[in-house]
């Protein structure tokens, strides 16, 4: 932050409720034989949230950003940290000085951080990925995938091959279902079948694959999740998957912003209509004059205003530009006014967005 004496807009995080989050999920996924790797990389990895993660019984801290690993490195936390984004060449000397496990999917990688193990004189552990119909990371073909992991573990001194996880939800919006996780336990019976052993992890993704936790539907061999924003919010299983998650804190994040504008105005934009600052075109409902508010915060700060929900009654988000959030505030009985701040809760994608920008202010609490 600079020299401003910036009050807002500001992220609020409380500390306390995030605690109980990680405790309860940790504790009911472990019930069901489950470990959890706790993801920061939607919050930005706060400082003060990785002690928490640290503190806990997550199995592992997990990013897909080496620099969120880095600066917890700095801190003095000691982890282990799990990389969660499949490693490019270009950075393997810091995923082998940084972190203990990562994701892979393509062998020349993994040989690629054996000789980095080498010259380092460290060993690094992997979790080969299987795709299983989200088409993002991972193989595709599996008897591939069981000779890269037959290699793996006969040819390369300074890796040890822990598992095998999959990703759901994400790219392909693929739902996690008991059917894809016995999928992903057979190819890791081939590979123990072919290496002779056990494998450590069979990490059955995120947030996504709760539900079959939830349900006491997960198949027995699946031992491993990583997950972020079940814990960190915990709104998606509830409204998306309809579970009762009444036992987590909703309000963990809280957006804050200054109102710096109040009037009564058209609702219906007045002129020729092309398109808006970002080139697309809006849809807009004509009800009349209204009273309205504008808000100092922006697409810049969050990306989709339409993910943002505001805490006061009678409070409906109209839209945004760049630098502005517009409130309808016609229906809202709190007679606001200008320099009052109003308090937004967050869904995933408006907290990986605030959370990383430089002109929203975090503040941790309790």
């Amino acid at each position: 932050m600079n020299s401003l004496e910036k009050k807002y807009p500001v992220v609020e995080v409380d500390l306390k409720k995030l605690k109980h989050n990680i405790d309860e999920m940790v504790r009911r996924c472990r019930e069901k034989g489950i470990s959890i790797a706790g993801v920061v990389k939607g919050f930005n990895a706060i400082p003060e949230t990785l002690r928490l993660y640290e503190e806990s019984d997550c199995v592992q801290i997990a990013s897909s950003r080496l620099e969120h690993i880095e600066d917890a490195r700095k801190m003095g936390l000691k982890g282990p940290f799990l990389a969660i984004r499949v490693p490019m060449l270009s950075e393997i000397p810091d995923l082998v000085r940084l972190a203990d496990i990562s994701l892979n999917s393509e062998l020349t990688v993994v040989k690629a951080i054996d000789e980095e193990c080498k010259r380092q004189g460290k060993k690094h552990s992997v979790i080969l990925m299987a795709d299983l119909g989200d088409l993002r990371e991972g193989y595709w073909d599996k008897d591939e995938m069981v000779e890269a992991a037959y290699y793996i573990e006969n040819n390369l001194a300074n890796i040890y091959l822990a598992g095998v996880g999959t990703n759901l939800g994400c790219y392909g919006s693929i739902n996690a279902t008991p059917e894809k996780m016995e999928e992903l336990i057979s190819v890791a019976e081939a590979i123990e079948e072919k290496i002779g052993r056990k494998l450590d992890i069979i990490s059955g993704g995120g947030t996504t694959s709760f539900p079959l936790v939830y349900n006491n539907t997960m198949p027995k061999r699946i031992n491993h999740l990583r997950m972020g924003e079940g814990i960190a919010l915990g709104k998606d299983l509830e409204d998306l998957w309809g579970l009762d998650m009444s036992f987590l804190n909703k309000d963990v994040f809280t957006l804050k912003a200054e109102i710096v504008e109040i009037k009564d105005k058209p609702s219906y934009p007045v002129g020729e209509i092309f398109v808006d600052c970002f080139g697309n075109r809006g849809e807009y409902i004509d009800r009349g004059i209204r009273k309205r508010a504008i808000v100092a915060v922006g697409k810049v700060d969050f990306a989709l205003d339409y993910q943002l929900e505001p805490r006061n009654k009678g409070v409906e988000v109209l839209g945004s530009s760049s630098d502005h959030l517009i409130l309808d505030i016609e229906e809202n009985k709190d007679d606001l006014k200008v320099g009052d701040v109003l308090e937004f809760d967050l869904r995933y994608s408006t907290m990986v967005y605030l959370t990383s920008s430089k002109y929203v202010r975090i503040e941790c609490i309790n």
